[in-house]
């Protein structure tokens, strides 16, 4: 299978190039492609260097698949002309996320929504990725009502200059432009992405809006409080559920055990517990600090972490990748 990674010499790209390698995706032939700048330069794949192509080039090569994650303004203005060529892509980026003509997936959650007419396929945003992980088998059985979330997001999901601030501060250079409007090391910001015309950030938005797509479900309430903090990698989510219907704590721990992609770390008398010291490069989704809210009835508490570039960003999309060539989709 002919494949092309838009944005590989990024932070994401890079993640994307590797989790193709270690899932052993049938890669028959790698379209690496970047800005006009890194046109010519090589990346490594499989012990092997792969010359980065622009992306006229990668068009023009009618690859099967192209994962994209190189920004939105880049998605909105290529994906549509791969897709004319025929080629199916998988875009990181929020351009088409909330497209109603668009799917959105978590190949766990509803890759079933797709078919072969699916030419631009959504990865939705990171932090909505681990959330509707839990949500989903929850809201089958209990039926969701309303949802609180509070995310304490790692650097990484701001990009490798972000990654740099945090470090270079820690180490006290003072020469490393910030990302940010202040400083992160020994700090928390309420401040993922750009505040919009009602004072919600646009990543509390994307949480707020994306999981109902996933989902299929409309019907319950979200809101959300999204928050940089000083951790290299991995996203961890403080989450409050209010159900329709009773549940069981029991229940809800196999439930969790038994989804796929999925890791109960849950006991609390061992001080075991999701961290993202401990997701840093992993796959799964991992789920604990599981209660029931003592506040109020058919309400849970939990607490969510995972790499948001790997299940976050570059594994999703993989996933996606893997089911359409399972299912004969391209």
């Amino acid at each position: 299978m002919k494949v092309a990674v838009v944005g590989s010499t990024g932070m994401v790209g890079q993640v994307m190039l590797k989790v193709l390698e270690e899932r052993n995706f049938p890669v028959t032939e790698l379209i690496p492609v970047a800005s006009e700048k890194s046109v010519g330069k090589k990346v490594k794949y499989k012990q092997e260097e792969f010359t980065i192509v622009s992306m006229k080039d990668a068009i023009a090569a009618k690859p099967d698949i192209a994962i994209f994650s190189a920004g939105g303004a880049t998605s909105l203005e290529f994906a549509p002309l791969f897709a004319e060529a025929g080629t199916t892509v998988i875009d990181n980026s929020s351009a088409w996320r909330m497209d109603p003509d668009k799917k959105l997936v978590v190949p766990e959650i509803n890759a079933d929504v797709l078919t072969k007419e699916d030419k631009i396929i959504a990865n939705p945003n990171c932090s909505t990725i681990q959330l509707v992980m839990v949500l989903g088998p929850l809201n089958k059985k209990y039926d969701l009502k309303r949802v609180i979330v509070s995310t304490y997001q790692s650097v990484t999901g701001t990009g490798k200059a972000a990654v740099d601030q945090l470090n270079s501060e820690i180490s006290g250079d003072e020469t490393i432009a910030k990302v940010y409007p202040y400083q992160i090391f020994k700090n928390a910001l309420p401040h993922c992405d750009v505040f919009a015309d009602d004072d919600y950030t646009k990543e509390e938005i994307k949480l707020m809006k994306e999981p109902k797509k996933i989902l299929g479900d409309d019907t319950f309430n979200l809101t959300a409080t999204a928050v940089r903090v000083p951790v290299q990698g991995g996203h961890s989510e403080s989450v409050n559920i209010e159900f329709e219907n009773e549940f069981d704590l029991d229940e809800v721990r196999k439930i969790l055990s038994e989804t796929p992609g999925v890791v109960v770390v849950d006991n609390v008398k061992n001080n075991e517990y999701p961290m993202p010291l401990y997701s840093e490069g992993k796959d799964e989704v991992f789920v604990g600090r599981i209660r029931r809210d003592l506040s109020q009835p058919k309400t849970l508490n939990l607490w969510i972490v995972a790499d948001n570039l790997r299940k976050g960003a570059a594994t999703n999309a993989v996933q996606i990748a893997e089911y359409l060539a399972a299912n004969n989709l391209v």
